[in-house]
């Protein structure tokens, strides 16, 4: 490996592009190391951890928004991003400067041993996401947050952020299978690699999918001696639907049943708020957040890609597995429109694509689907999404190259009673956004 110069945010992004992304080549204890040798930043920052396999990024961004709403500083870091890979770095609610990320990237690029990586030796090398995690450990105790809130990648405990020495909490989401190669294949097995975010100093919250990870986290707490409290679905209400926002209550520990409002029809989001809600209060004790907070928190939130309204009737959701499937389906089923429903759908190759498009057509939820071939190399390829399709004779389906043509074709054909739905994968999110915001459609 030859040390290249490189001077600019592009040459940066373009360098960490090309790092491997699922690698088994670095242990724990390789990034414990280098983390210490940037200074330990951790340290100087209160952490707030979160784990799970769906709801991460929206269960974070309604911690921090509640954290904010209180007037605390946050700064939060996230994955995937869907257009700019800056996104997974907010400061204060806005993303860093392509120079604070160059000077990062560049302090941890001087500081890899290139003598021996030139000479083909074995010396360490971040992966791709700790590359990223890195970056935000340099650049977060610059701005002197009070709460500095990470979201795993994948898993818990092999994961990246997981070298950070201290936690305040520690926050699990909803548990289901997915990335069965790397964390297991049962609910059980998956929960062990969440529960490595669990740390003997800090309180865990998670949400209670069903006995067999809940066992897993209660057994995990009794050993570290730490508190752990769950959150299920008889901690809120659903109230109504109202102009497209959800009315519904959270029972809570120090404010008793809040009412709160949520600016989106995605009924999915009421799990995640609540278990936010929680984490919150188990992070303060109703000292200094009030229920107040909370509300303006809650209803201010907003998270790309999550049942967004992108155009007038067109919602991008970053459903992209089973699980996420079934709970986009379960909103859609209930979003109390009268009209007709189109979707624009693709999915990467290592998802259970075929469990999902089983769950899409069987909802019957949809007039028409529009199936797209991704840019990215982990997209299903036409054939497969076409064979796949196939089998189910009646769904009126139409197939395209690329997901910009799809989308045009989405919104030239859609009739004015039609509402438009974009699901399957957050990369399908992605290239949607980024086709908006460049005005290609």
């Amino acid at each position: 490996m030859e040390k290249k110069t490189i001077a600019t945010f592009e040459e940066a992004e373009e360098y960490i592009n090309n790092t491997p992304r699922f690698t088994v080549k670095n242990t724990m204890e390789d990034t414990k190391a280098f983390l210490r040798r940037l200074g330990e930043p951790d340290k100087k920052m209160r952490i707030i951890h979160v784990a799970g396999t769906n709801g991460k990024g929206s269960v974070c961004a309604y911690i921090r928004y509640i954290l904010e709403a209180a007037g605390y500083k946050v700064a939060l870091f996230t994955s995937p991003h869907l257009v700019d890979i800056r996104e997974r770095f907010v400061i204060e609610g806005e993303m860093i400067s392509r120079e604070d990320f160059l000077r990062a990237f560049l302090h941890i690029y001087d500081m890899l041993d290139w003598n021996a990586l030139e000479r083909g030796e074995k010396a360490y090398h971040p992966t791709y996401f700790e590359y990223l995690f890195f970056i935000a450990m340099i650049l977060f105790p610059e701005k002197n947050p009070d709460f500095c809130i990470l979201e795993t990648g994948l898993g818990g405990r092999l994961d990246a952020t997981n070298a950070v020495s201290g936690k305040e909490l520690a926050v699990i989401t909803h548990i289901s299978l997915d990335h069965v190669e790397y964390l297991g294949d049962t609910v059980e097995k998956i929960a062990g690699e969440k529960a490595g975010i669990m740390h003997e100093d800090a309180t865990t919250v998670y949400w209670n999918t069903c006995p067999e990870t809940s066992r897993v986290f209660q057994n995990r707490g009794a050993e570290l001696g730490i508190p752990v409290y769950s959150v299920s679905n008889s901690d809120y209400q659903f109230l109504s639907f109202h102009n497209k926002s959800i009315d519904f209550s959270v029972h809570t520990r120090y404010y008793n049943n809040v009412s709160l409002t949520l600016h989106t029809i995605a009924g999915y989001q009421m799990e995640n708020a609540a278990l936010a809600v929680r984490a919150v209060e188990e992070l303060d004790h109703g000292q200094t957040i009030t229920a107040e907070h909370i509300r303006q928190g809650i209803a201010n939130c907003f998270w790309s890609g999550r049942m967004e309204e992108v155009l007038p009737e067109v919602y991008v959701d970053g459903a992209h597995n089973e699980d996420g499937i079934r709970a986009f389906l379960e909103t859609v089923a209930v979003d109390g429109y009268e009209g007709h429903r189109v979707l624009l759908f693709s999915v990467v190759k290592d998802k259970d694509y075929k469990r999902m498009v089983e769950e899409l057509v069987k909802s019957g939820l949809f007039r028409r689907v529009l199936i797209a071939h991704m840019q990215t190399g982990r997209g299903l390829n036409l054939d497969c999404l076409k064979e796949l399709f196939q089998k189910y004779p009646g769904c009126e389906c139409c197939f395209y190259e690329n997901v910009a043509t799809a989308f045009r074709e989405l919104l030239r054909s859609r009739m004015p009673e039609d509402r438009a739905y974009i699901a399957g994968s957050l990369y399908l999110a992605g290239e949607i956004k980024e086709l908006l915001r460049n005005d290609k459609f």
